[in-house]
């Protein structure tokens, strides 16, 4: 364990040899956290997004963040308390350990730095830099200060205390959900003939729907139109589709969300969007369509 003494020498020690690398003649303002002193956070509320958060004193927070989709792309947000006057491109280093002399630093991307907005990386680069991380090495960029010709700004990301918090990120990134709202915001189900049950694949929908509707309380409401074929008489197909439209509302306000978000409808047999003369016609005749919507 690193004694006070240690650690600090340690955080002098990176930043020399961070700004070693760069242009000596320039002004450098330095943004890091000392070894004591640096915290990396998980961040996790649902099943829809996992956020590591290192804050970077006087300047503001880097985030890393995965969100639930197919692919669960990552980010990296450099959250800053000041942000940019103007467009310029800050270059992201990886710098090495102090334990690893005469290991050069490396060229990890260019960061595109616009005006009032926070700095962002894609997935790839975001890798990149956590790997960087888990090897010890500290990620850092380094920009023209906009406020101050004179100077430059140098970032780093230390990688003290880093592993315990990377590996519970990496295992809520794995419990991540594999669709996203803009896989489930628009749903078209189906029934079986002559029952109220859906076929297999919708009720393999819905299941997704239910457990999306379960981890975000920002749903602002659902609508449920239910329609069914030209058999069966026009009064009792009106009854069954509204039947069917108030099941999967009570399906969803048993999930969590308000009753009164969810509203309901049933057409019977109006709005036919195929031919009730042919089997394959009717099957899709038999539709719920679910529409979701946020703030």
């Amino acid at each position: 364990m690193f004694s006070r003494v240690a650690l600090l020498f340690f955080s002098s020690s990176l930043l020399s040899s961070a700004v070693m690398s760069f242009d000596a003649n320039a002004g450098i303002r330095q943004y890091t956290a000392n070894a004591e002193d640096s915290i990396w956070q998980l961040e996790k509320t649902t099943r829809l997004s996992c956020k590591l958060n290192h804050d970077i004193p006087s300047y503001g927070q880097a985030q890393f963040m995965s969100s639930a989709s197919k692919s669960k792309p990552m980010s990296f947000i450099l959250d800053m308390l000041i942000q940019p006057e103007g467009y310029d491109v800050a270059a992201v280093k990886s710098v090495p350990p102090i334990w690893m002399p005469g290991v050069p630093s490396k060229d990890l991307a260019n960061l595109k730095l616009l005006k009032q907005f926070d700095g962002e990386l894609d997935s790839k680069v975001s890798w990149l830099m956590l790997t960087e991380l888990e090897k010890g090495f500290t990620p850092t960029l380094y920009y023209q200060d906009w406020n101050n010709q004179s100077d430059k700004v140098l970032v780093g990301l230390l990688a003290v205390n880093f592993k315990k918090e990377y590996l519970k990120f990496l295992k809520c990134r794995d419990e991540l959900l594999s669709y996203s709202f803009e896989d489930i915001a628009f749903t078209v189900m189906n029934y079986e003939p002559n029952t109220g049950e859906l076929t297999k694949a919708s009720k393999v929908r819905l299941h997704k729907i239910g457990e999306y509707l379960k981890n975000d309380p920002s749903i602002e409401s659902v609508l449920i139109s239910a329609y069914t074929d030209s058999y069966g008489g026009r009064y009792l197909n009106e009854t069954w589709s509204k039947k069917r439209a108030t099941a999967i509302k009570s399906y969803m306000t048993e999930l969590g969300v308000e009753a009164a978000r969810v509203k309901v409808e049933g057409f019977g047999e109006k709005r036919h969007i195929s031919s009730n003369k042919t089997i394959l016609g009717r099957d899709k005749n038999r539709r719920v369509v679910i529409q979701i919507a946020k703030p």
